[in-house]
């Protein structure tokens, strides 16, 4: 077998493939390829092994839609699970066998080489969303500008308007760049430094950079016909960012691991509602309301 060693978000992992095996599965992973150091701690390591077939399948968690395939969902009685992966309106084309901890994983593909690529990405995200879900780390469904130094998170529910908004930062914000369009990871410190990267996964638009930020806010977006903003209180600030965070509310490993960091994110970090239009007002009102002084946020 031959190993290739990333580094995303400070946590190094290992994805290992038959040495006879020349299909690049992991191009959006070019930038995040690290040499491995001995003595660093894996976050986990992926094993391709077209031939494995489990000895005994899992019960039914579910079936559940993950923005643009199906993942089939199966526990074992020692913790461990199955994933069944389903691209959009094709057949299954992947099966990822995991401890309980993702911190092993055994994939067998199928299908062409798109398809196989496509099942080992959702291999490689679910091991490392689910492995470092207790380690204050979190993979966010997020469009990120970064900004005068900081990273600003927007998030929705998929056809919000989340990347349209980043457009307009783009667009009609000065010195704004793009950090990553869908999956970035966060990461929060027990002090409460709160840091975005930039990762593999960033949906349909290519942008897949190796870079950092502080967080300097978080903003859920909502289409409305008036641009406006308003500071979210603690308790609505905690139910605006849990459902943007990928995470298993029947594993009480990854779902207490998520709560906790989240507390510790928006003890530290603001959060905002915006109603919006697509257009450059939006983003001129967001920007000047994120990047003032902050003052405790009205309840």
């Amino acid at each position: 077998m031959k190993t290739t060693y990333y580094r995303v978000a400070q946590h190094t992992f290992a994805f290992r493939t038959p040495d006879d095996d020349k299909q690049d599965y992991l191009p959006s992973f070019a930038p995040f390829i690290c040499e491995f150091e001995e003595g660093t701690p894996l976050l986990f390591t992926l094993t391709l092994d077209d031939d494995f077939y489990p000895s005994e399948k899992g019960a039914t968690i579910g079936q559940f839609d993950c923005g643009g395939g199906d993942f089939g969902v199966y526990r074992l009685d020692d913790g461990s699970y199955q994933f069944l992966i389903n691209p959009p309106g094709r057949e299954y084309c992947g099966m990822l066998q995991t401890n309980a901890f993702f911190t092993e994983g055994i994939a067998a593909l199928r299908g062409n080489e798109s398809t196989r690529a496509y099942a080992a990405n959702n291999c490689m995200m679910l091991l490392y969303a689910f492995a470092a879900a207790d380690k204050q780390t979190m993979l966010f469904h997020a469009s990120v500008i970064g900004h005068n130094g900081k990273g600003f998170l927007f998030l929705g529910k998929s056809g919000t308007g989340k990347s349209t908004h980043s457009q307009q930062w783009l667009k009609y914000i000065s010195g704004s760049e793009l950090i990553n369009d869908d999956n970035p990871v966060v990461t929060v410190t027990s002090e409460g430094k709160a840091i975005v990267w930039g990762s593999p996964w960033s949906g349909k638009t290519p942008c897949y950079r190796n870079v950092s930020a502080p967080i300097g806010a978080f903003v859920r977006i909502k289409q409305e016909k008036e641009n406006r903003i308003k500071r979210d209180d603690t308790l609505r600030a905690f139910a605006s960012l849990l459902p943007s965070v990928s995470t298993m509310k029947w594993d009480d490993r990854v779902y207490n691991g998520i709560c906790d960091s989240i507390a510790l994110l928006i003890s530290n970090v603001p959060c905002y509602t915006l109603g919006c239009r697509p257009d450059k007002e939006a983003a001129e009102v967001c920007q000047a309301e994120v990047e003032k002084e902050k003052g405790d946020p009205s309840i």
